[in-house]
């Protein structure tokens, strides 16, 4: 069986990723899954926390084992066991910033499907060092960059169509001649002896 995790973050409307992750995997794997898929550095520290049936904070999940278990031993199961349903993926540890995930669904494995899996996904991960960075999209319209135009009113009276212009096809090989002049034959035919 695989289950289908909806991740979200606080304060982006824009980001949403689905994932797929078999039952027997472990928190290691989505963790593994969520750095590649997101382009976060591996060399972070990160936790998972997760919420019980009540919406209570439960346990919290390491790198190492901070009393609850480590990342690694604990499998996708054993959270469903638990009825821990909902979890928050902590990237940042110094500014407390996560992603939510939710097991949404269950579902079957799919042949020739690897998992854990990105099924779907909108908008730009929130930044991993930099918690005020914001996607253009979330920036107010004063704060956005004015559109370019493909318009060719806007260009100067200095930009002419060059298509219309010849080139001096003389100037482009005695260019070839200086180089093969300057570097022995390079860039041009062999010399005869």
């Amino acid at each position: 069986m695989i289950y289908r995790i909806k991740a979200t973050t606080e304060g982006s409307k824009n980001f949403l990723r689905m994932y797929e992750i078999k039952t027997s995997q472990t928190l290691y794997d989505l963790h593994e899954h969520i750095q590649s898929d997101l382009g976060y550095a591996p060399d972070q520290m990160i936790e998972f926390r997760t919420l019980n049936a009540t919406g209570e904070e439960a346990h919290e999940y390491g790198l190492f084992d901070m009393g609850d278990g480590s990342i690694d031993t604990i499998t996708m199961q054993d959270l469903e066991e638990r009825e821990e349903m909902t979890l928050f993926y902590v990237f940042d540890m110094h500014n407390d910033r996560t992603i939510r995930l939710e097991i949404i669904e269950e579902d079957e494995i799919a042949p020739r499907k690897v998992y854990p899996l990105t099924s779907e996904e909108k908008g730009i991960a929130p930044d991993q060092f930099d918690p005020n960075k914001k996607d253009e999209k979330e920036l107010p319209a004063s704060r956005k960059p004015a559109p370019r135009s493909n318009n060719d009113d806007n260009l100067s009276d200095d930009d002419e169509d060059l298509g219309d212009e010849e080139t001096d096809n003389e100037d482009i090989d005695d260019d070839e001649e200086d180089l093969d002049d300057d570097y022995g034959g390079m860039f041009g035919e062999e010399e005869e002896e």
